[in-house]
């Protein structure tokens, strides 16, 4: 692809997570540790690194039981040096997802965040390879799938019962104006569907089930250039799932708390 190709699906990315910034709060992590009320037990998926991570460190540091997964559990050091329990797991892999499950038979988990995802950056129909674009699927859109329906039980035994897929505001169809990044928003609008769908059902058991647009933060996925930090992110997302109630199943929201359009 050429620098000129490159750079401008650049602009369109930045122009696209942009339009979050607008909205972003200025409460710290601390300060959202203090307004916590409650804890339990929280599992995060990919939390060996960036957005996940963040998830996890902030999660421990209110008091929370943290279950992080990893694809390999011995190279996740920054996770292994948190006060959490590191559970194998490929989200393509059943039986790995299987044994995850098994692992945590007869516990109770409070939410669960499906955050694991991978971000191919292609911008012409010519360029999609489509190993590549199925892959894109059987993690971002198919592994949230497998997972929560793996953790069905443990879900339904805890109190809160929420369930959040972290999206993007590139999966939105109505934000889309300039293209580009094919396999990435298809999975992720895919993604949003399947929350939707998710919530009608298990909303009448008190499921309260979500898709979170976490803005463009600079991890391996988004970037140097990416506008928020991992924190901030992290932060604004933790008091959307706080302050979550029946009236958010359903949802699309961002991490500022505002909805983004379908």
């Amino acid at each position: 692809m050429k620098f000129t190709s490159l750079r401008s699906i650049a602009v369109q990315f930045a122009a696209a997570m942009s339009l979050s910034l607008a909205f972003a709060g200025t409460a710290t992590a601390d300060d959202h540790a203090e307004a916590a009320k409650d804890t339990g037990t929280v599992l995060i998926t990919g939390a060996n690194r960036g957005i996940g991570l963040e998830f996890a460190r902030q999660y421990a540091a209110a008091g929370w039981t943290v279950i992080g997964t990893a694809r390999k559990p011995d190279q996740a050091t920054e996770l292994a040096a948190l006060d959490v329990e590191i559970v194998q797991l490929d989200v393509t892999d059943q039986s790995s997802i299987d044994a995850m499950s098994e692992s945590l038979e007869g516990r109770s988990i409070d939410v669960l965040v499906n955050n694991a995802g991978i971000f191919p950056r292609v911008g012409q129909i010519e360029k999609v390879d489509i190993d590549d674009y199925t892959q894109t699927l059987l993690v971002n859109t198919l592994g949230p799938v497998r997972i929560t329906q793996a953790l069905l039980p443990q879900l339904r035994a805890g109190d809160s019962k929420k369930i959040v897929n972290i999206t993007s505001q590139l999966a939105s169809i109505e934000l889309n104006t300039g293209g580009n990044f094919y396999g990435y928003r298809e999975s992720k609008a895919a993604l949003n569907m399947f929350t939707k769908t998710l919530a009608l059902e298990l909303g009448p058991e008190g499921f309260i089930c979500i898709t979170l647009h976490p803005g463009w933060v600079r991890t391996d996925m988004g970037g140097a250039n990416a506008t928020l930090s991992p924190e901030e992110s992290v932060t604004g997302m933790r008091k959307v799932i706080d302050n979550m109630t029946a009236d958010d199943n359903g949802v699309y929201r961002g991490f500022h708390g505002d909805i983004v359009p379908w």
